[in-house]
């Protein structure tokens, strides 16, 4: 399957998505689930809620959402339409009626006002050139008491042992990759700040963190970051860029295989989040 375009004017806020859609993100991504990745806003949900999920990828999350508002209903959406034909079938595999899938822009969503009760972007905001005006759009779509709910990384918070000088270079090495393409890899952080620039006061930050330190857990994780440190958009984005060169990336991918294979492995994945409750109308 091609890659989508990497043109900035083609991507979600004006910047690249650096990952792509290689294989081995989407099985990344397909990993997700609400209850892995959303579980701060789970408490919220209601059973007749229309919500929006932004940047849904493979749509494991947004399945999920649409399971637990049986009559509601859910929209996904992402810029790369190749993806959301794997969403459509894992949802139909499912059996979800309440559940659509389609291609659209962050930055203009094609929805009314007040459409949604709740609009959700899981690692979205960390790859916008502008994550505050997104915010707002958000912010314009959904109705007045209706909750945003946005989750993201951050980088440079990442912890690992044992110490690896390999996973230091990746470490250093992905912020110059995600910041040269118009992101902010360490958006966990900063999003309270963005909430606020976007005049949202209600606000509820949290954060939390996946682990992988079974040795199950750590294969997977170590394996899927040494084949999209070499063959994703990532990879060609690092290299064309002049932040590394191929023989930096073999390195740092055999760094991610001799830290997987380590029986003492441990890596934390923070995130930070946020409920913004939307002003209701006076």
């Amino acid at each position: 399957m091609p890659e989508p375009s990497t043109d900035p004017k083609e991507r979600p806020g004006g910047a690249v998505y650096v990952h792509g859609h290689h294989e081995s993100v989407l099985r990344s991504h397909s990993w997700r689930t609400a209850a892995n990745s959303a579980a701060y806003l789970l408490p919220e949900l209601r059973p007749s809620m229309r919500i929006l999920d932004i940047g849904c990828g493979p749509g494991t999350i947004t399945a999920d959402l649409a399971a637990l508002v049986p009559q509601g209903r859910v929209t996904g959406l992402d810029p790369a339409g190749s993806v959301l034909e794997r969403a459509r079938s894992m949802a139909a595999q499912r059996g979800l009626d309440n559940l659509e899938f389609t291609t659209g822009d962050v930055r203009a969503l094609d929805f009314p006002d007040g459409s949604f009760d709740a609009v959700h972007a899981h690692q979205v905001l960390q790859h916008l050139a502008d994550p505050v005006g997104a915010l707002r759009e958000m912010r314009r779509v959904c109705r007045p008491g209706g909750l945003i709910a946005v989750r993201d990384g951050d980088y440079a918070a990442m912890h690992w042992y044992p110490l690896s000088p390999g996973l230091d270079e990746w470490q250093r090495l992905y912020p110059r990759v995600a910041r040269a393409s118009g992101g902010e890899p360490d958006a966990g952080r900063r999003l309270l700040s963005w909430a606020r620039c976007a005049g949202l006061t209600d606000v509820t930050a949290t954060a939390s963190a996946w682990c992988y330190a079974t040795p199950a857990d750590r294969a997977w994780w170590s394996e899927l970051w040494a084949e999209r440190t070499l063959a994703s958009s990532y990879a060609r984005l690092a290299v064309e860029g002049g932040h590394t060169d191929r023989a930096g990336l073999e390195r740092i991918a055999e760094a991610w295989r001799e830290w997987g294979r380590h029986p003492d492995a441990w890596f934390s994945v923070p995130s930070g989040e946020l409920l913004c409750r939307v002003p209701s109308a006076n």
